[in-house]
């Protein structure tokens, strides 16, 4: 398989037109358009029933005891851990691209309904780990399912990688026992996968890293 998107490059800095949030020079960060970006796949494997999609952030940290907090940065040394932030599974055997701003197009309080997609048709939403970050804030709180984009913290001192994934499968209709998350998702891809290929993006709210990669 080939994956690739017109929305960013291989390797490349994130749009932030694709980020739940952008810089701010008064606030630290503002809210933005947070588009799902494009992706495009080629060269599927015969015998491909249907297709799962996983976008990631490797590069969260594991405590959040200096995260956004002034005066203090997040050290690159503080072990990572995965977010998820897109989990789309149950794309027909004939899915080749998913357009820009079809499943997100704009930061939605409270979440995004799901898991059915939008549009009708069969693919399935997961809940992305923003339902877990939001959880106890009374504005915020709620299930986000679909696409929510890069927000990294604003003093964080490493660049994050965002992992996009395409699975094509041999099934067409993904086990998934109960509330469908990336680690759900990942469990059940197990034995199931033809082929795969990923993208990676950066981003970051730290204006000291801007432009590194």
């Amino acid at each position: 398989m080939k994956l690739s998107s017109q929305s960013f490059a291989d390797g490349g800095e994130i749009p932030g037109e694709f980020a739940f949030a952008v810089i701010d020079p008064k606030s630290h960060v503002s809210l933005s358009s947070n588009r799902n970006p494009h992706l495009a796949w080629t060269e599927v494997p015969e015998g491909t029933k249907s297709f799962a999609v996983i976008a990631h952030d490797p590069d969260v940290p594991s405590k959040g005891d200096d995260v956004n907090q002034e005066g203090r940065e997040v050290p690159s040394s503080l072990p990572r851990v995965d977010f998820f932030h897109w989990v789309v599974i149950d794309l027909p055997a004939d899915t080749r691209e998913i357009a820009v701003g079809s499943h997100s197009h704009n930061v939605t309080p409270k979440g995004k309904a799901g898991p059915q997609a939008p549009g009708g048709k069969p693919w399935r939403h997961g809940i992305n780990d923003y339902t877990g970050w939001f959880a106890g804030d009374h504005d915020m709180e709620g299930d986000y399912y679909g696409y929510d984009g890069p927000c990294p913290p604003w003093n964080d001192s490493i660049v994050h990688r965002y992992v996009f994934t395409v699975y094509a499968l041999d099934v067409e209709r993904l086990d998934v026992g109960g509330v469908i998350t990336g680690a759900a998702v990942r469990a059940a891809l197990e034995g199931h996968v033809l082929a795969s290929d990923q993208i990676t993006g950066t981003y970051t709210l730290n204006p000291r890293l801007k432009g590194q990669g």
